[in-house]
């Protein structure tokens, strides 16, 4: 931030209509949308430029796993016409780019405070206001707080003892060098073998003398199918766009894919093969999409999960490695699939070896690298990809208060509790963007913002009209919904894996799987639904400023 920012940004007025926390994908379309309402809003972000997730994750190999064209904004046709997307995948460079022209094309830039971590909120009873603190000291005020903070925001702490003492070089893919490195020469140590580490391998091997990655747990990796876009497939999704945003705004994970209704056990053995030998060879995540009863049924599963592995056995030239890179703990698709770009192939290499560390446990890093249960292997560099405080590691940075001197961190000490995952009962005027209990985390983020944003603009329309003050969720709906998440949950294969979808990864986290998984279509119906009933399961509250009591009775 220049100088003039700075000063512009401490010279801000003290109160707003809208506080908005965070400028990534959903900060930025919450300033749009909120400007388009006529409110006054102040979007704080800890970095020095907008983008979010895809302004902190810059590590070698970083892209999206959703086709660049679908993970996009839909608001804008005039923006849908101008953007051209190089490739199926976008690489973080491209997407940060992107998000960087949309600040620009909007003049959002003059709406957000950088390099400013939000540190507190604090709703005042009596004055029907959140008082937003943060670490700089700064103090202000608005009617309404938008959490846009990010599911994949907050890197997991490294959990291995002795990084104090290592005399090399390390890095953590949360907060990689934007000059970048190079590994030239290097013997590399890489600890995690989940979507980041599948996409640091390959690049890391190409440069480094030697590469050792340490797997904790082997994932299921499928081909990315990655292409640059001709002008001929970009000039056919300009033209069908209207079509393709109405099929990713209700589908089940807002895709634009055709999923197959059909069981993989009805199916004959060739039937099945043939599926999974297309999907798998061009379509990614939509792989899940190959059958109906792929994450319900343990059976269908297994044939799923037997395809992957015979894959990475006929990829794989070590039979021991291919093994020891086979998933046999989770059921195919129950953590996050990781989809790569020879991730597999550079395991070929002579120059790069894997460590089991289910078979030799890491003891603790060294002075000169890491000591296995059975050797000490010397490094120059290491590097952590061991993944983030998913869904609510964001929130808990924050000391949000709400009612009656009541802590978020406390209510959520057993598991975050919201309805509709877009609000919370006892935090009057505070909305969480794609957070726990919404299906953000299981569909295209993008298309997930746009949806929670238009509801919570319409929700605060409809305050206005009834001439009230404050909405928040009821307790009652709330653990209606509650109920509803974790009971859908436990019909899926999701309760077979232990993954950040269910804090499973942070030590000491509650185990609650988090996301919404009865499909995005659905949810946007049930959020269409609540509102058409008079935002059913929400308590309206507060006379607006100039309504008559007799006003406010028949509202």
């Amino acid at each position: 931030m220049s100088e003039a920012q700075q000063g512009k940004a401490s010279a801000c007025p003290s109160e707003f209509d809208v506080i908005v926390v965070g400028a990534g994908f959903a900060g930025l379309y919450l300033i749009h949308s909120l400007r388009q309402k006529g409110l006054s809003v102040r979007a704080f972000e800890a970095g020095s430029d907008v983008g979010g997730t895809w302004f902190w994750n810059r590590y070698p190999g970083a892209r999206c796993d959703i086709e660049s064209v679908i993970y996009s904004y839909s608001f804008s046709d005039e923006l849908q016409d101008e953007w051209r997307w190089s490739e199926r995948y976008a690489t973080q460079a491209e997407i940060l780019a992107y998000i960087q022209h949309v600040a620009d094309r909007f003049e959002l830039r003059r709406d957000i405070q950088f390099n400013t971590r939000v540190s507190a909120a604090t709703f005042d009873e009596k004055d029907e206001r959140w008082t937003v603190e943060t670490e700089q000291g700064q103090r202000v005020k608005a009617r309404f707080v938008i959490m846009a903070t990010g599911s994949l925001t907050v890197p997991k702490p490294v959990d291995i003892p002795g990084l104090e003492d290592f005399k090399g070089t390390w890095y953590h893919s949360t907060n990689w060098p934007a000059e970048g490195v190079d590994f030239t020469g290097k013997r590399v140590g890489l600890v995690g073998t989940a979507s980041t580490g599948v996409q640091m391998v390959p690049l890391i091997a190409q440069q480094a003398e030697h590469l050792t990655v340490f797997q904790r747990t082997a994932n299921f990796v499928l081909p990315a199918g990655n292409r640059p876009l001709s002008e001929e497939e970009q000039r056919h999704y300009r033209a069908t766009y209207p079509q393709i945003r109405e099929k990713t705004r209700y589908s089940s994970g807002g895709s634009h894919y055709q999923f197959n209704d059909q069981s993989a056990l009805v199916a004959t053995a060739e039937e099945r093969e043939a599926i999974y030998e297309e999907n798998y060879r061009i379509n990614g995540l939509a792989f899940l999409g190959s059958f109906n009863d792929l994450l319900i049924n343990e059976e269908a599963n297994a044939t799923a999960a037997e395809f992957i592995r015979g894959k990475i056995r006929s990829v794989v030239k070590d039979p021991v490695v291919a093994e020891d890179l086979c998933p046999n703990d989770h059921p195919l698709g129950s953590k996050r699939l990781c989809i790569g770009s020879s991730y597999l192939e550079t395991f070929n290499r002579s120059n790069v070896s894997l460590v089991n560390l289910k078979r030799t446990p890491l003891e603790r890093i060294t002075e000169g690298g890491m000591r296995t249960c059975d050797q000490e292997l010397p490094f120059d560099v290491l590097v952590f990809a061991t993944g983030f405080d998913a869904i609510t590691g964001a929130l808990s940075r924050i000391q949000v208060t709400g009612r009656e001197g009541l802590k978020l961190k406390d209510k959520w000490k057993d598991g975050p509790r919201c309805y509709l995952g877009l609000a919370t009962a006892g935090f009057p005027n505070m909305f969480i963007m794609t957070g726990p209990q919404s299906p953000g985390a299981l569909a295209n983020v993008v298309v997930a913002i746009e949806q929670h944003a238009d509801w919570i603009m319409d929700c605060i329309g409809y305050l206005e009209q009834q001439n009230r003050t404050l909405i928040e969720a009821s307790p009652d709906a709330e653990n209606a919904w509650v109920e509803k998440v974790a009971a859908l949950s436990q019909i899926t294969l999701h309760r077979k894996g232990a993954s950040w979808y269910s804090g499973a990864n942070v030590p000491g986290k509650p185990r609650v799987f988090m996301p919404f998984v009865g499909g995005f279509g659905n949810y946007r119906r049930m959020c269409d639904a609540v509102a058409a009933n008079g935002y059913e399961g929400f308590v309206l509250s507060g006379c607006a400023a100039g309504a008559t009591v007799e006003q406010e009775e028949l509202a």
